[in-house]
């Protein structure tokens, strides 16, 4: 999968049930080492400014489906 086909994904955390933003704002952190994706960056941005950042370790992503990247920060 290519960081374009991630960017328009919505991602939700099942425990809580709350949508946390949507991933085409957001940056990875990756491993310089490994190449592996360590966490996902979802920037909380509002109308006029920043509002921070969500940061989600890559372990606690669930599941990848069409439109939706599901999480479970209880991991």
């Amino acid at each position: 999968m290519r960081l374009k086909q991630l960017s328009a994904k919505e991602v939700i955390d099942v425990k809580e049930g709350r949508k946390l933003g949507v991933l085409g704002q957001a940056d990875l952190k990756i491993d310089p080492d490994s190449g592996e994706i360590i966490s996902l960056i979802i920037l909380n941005k509002g109308l006029f400014h920043s509002r921070g950042e969500t940061v989600i370790d890559w372990n606690h992503v669930e599941i990848i489906g069409e439109d939706t990247i599901l999480i479970n920060n209880e991991l």
